[in-house]
């Protein structure tokens, strides 16, 4: 029996998980200090990620809104704000406003959660919200004997976070994207050859863009088409699915594309925004122009544009007409939870909490590298980023073999 103040904060780009996620963890504490695992309870929320954390920005849950919160599994983005602050970057940290010159980006954020009398604090964020938590972690430990249990849940449409199974809202994404573009190919119809590029999100990873590919060839199966006109499964196909994980011979791709171009009237191509991200970086740093990047070093794929840089260069080799390049980013990451990733969230919050009451820090998720892949919180040491897609997968293979790209 104890007195426990919760904390929680989101961080990093959107995914749709950000409010299902806060949802369940309000529910299992609120039913811990029902059933009298603890004695009292206060939630609070730091609002915008780490900035609110290190600016003092936050507010207190009342107890009668405990019971509405399921209202939130409606909603995408984030109830609470988000933001993009890597405590370790002490120098990003004081040009923006956040900490003092002169002071500990970790130490500040220390220092607010002890004023706050925070036991536990859960940090919904992808690779590098949790790698930031992981550093949390290890400076209280060193330096405030380790008074804050800190509680991850990992949160990225990437799937590409070590070791974990699957990331939350990794599959929500996917639906989205494959209903985006169940839209988007319709302007397929709109001018003769026509050549389309759907970029998804995906820096080291091709995992959203072949799974939304997944989804949306899943879709088209169900669809209907009449004999005779111009539209048809194969106008509506996806054509080809470039990812990072896999080198891209534009030339002999423009070549097999233009066949399509020739007899379809149109070509569909999924790219992973970070596919040939290197040859883009090489080109605009040759010519100087500056590589735009974020607080964490990564380049900004968003304000340089691959699917435009590909896009100029297929469209001569299969003699397109017209080119449209149409990101589902937005759209996909910013929807609220489906079922398949409520069930995930669910059940990490549940075990997140009872790991909490336990005094055990760790990021919750499905651990692939222990037997039968059980959720737990998972050692912060263990945690990184950067795990590709495997696209050696049987079903990537045999989609890949479907429309001709093997």
């Amino acid at each position: 029996m104890s007195n426990i103040n919760v904390a929680m904060l989101t961080s990093g780009g959107l995914a749709p998980c950000l409010s299902s996620s806060i949802a369940y963890l309000i529910h299992y504490w609120s039913a811990a200090k029902k059933s009298g695992q603890i004695d009292s309870l206060t939630i609070r929320m730091y609002r915008n990620g780490y900035k609110g954390l290190l600016t003092g920005d936050s507010f207190l849950v009342p107890e009668d809104v405990w019971e509405k919160v399921g209202a939130l599994h409606e909603l995408g983005g984030s109830p609470i704000g988000n933001s993009r602050v890597k405590l370790t970057n002490v120098k990003d940290c004081v040009a923006r406003g956040f900490v003092p010159e002169g002071t500990s980006p970790l130490e500040v954020a220390s220092q607010q959660l002890l004023k706050d009398k925070i036991n536990v604090i859960h940090t919904i964020g992808g690779d590098d919200t949790n790698t930031q938590a992981a550093e949390l972690s290890h400076y209280l430990l060193e330096n405030h004997n380790g008074k804050v249990i800190v509680v991850g849940m990992p949160k990225t449409v990437d799937n590409d976070v070590y070791p974990i199974k699957q990331t939350f809202g990794a599959k929500t994404a996917a639906v989205q994207g494959a209903i985006f573009f169940e839209n988007v190919v319709s302007e397929s119809t709109a001018s003769p050859r026509m050549l389309i590029i759907h970029e998804c999100m995906g820096r080291e990873s091709g995992y959203l863009t072949s799974a939304t590919a997944l989804e949306y060839r899943e879709r088209l199966k169900n669809k209907t088409f009449v004999d005779g006109f111009c539209t048809s499964k194969k106008t509506r196909d996806i054509h080809a699915v470039w990812v990072p994980e896999l080198p891209i011979d534009i030339v002999k791709e423009g070549q097999r594309l233009k066949e399509v171009m020739d007899n379809y009237g149109n070509v569909n191509v999924f790219l992973s925004e970070g596919s040939g991200i290197n040859d883009i970086v090489a080109e605009l740093e040759a010519s100087g122009a500056e590589v735009p990047r974020d607080a964490f070093g990564h380049v900004q794929l968003d304000k340089i544009n691959p699917g435009v840089y590909f896009s100029r260069r297929i469209a001569q080799l299969v003699g397109a007409d017209k080119t449209l390049v149409q990101k589902s980013g937005y759209f996909a990451r910013s929807a609220a939870s489906n079922d398949f990733d409520r069930e995930l969230i669910r059940k990490c919050a549940e075990a997140g909490v009872q790991a909490a009451m336990q005094g055990i820090s760790g990021c919750m998720g499905e651990d692939e590298e222990k037997e039968g892949c059980p959720v737990r919180p998972i050692e912060f040491t263990r945690i990184k980023g950067g795990k590709p897609f495997n696209a050696n997968s049987p079903w990537f293979q045999s989609m890949l073999k479907e429309i001709g790209q093997i």
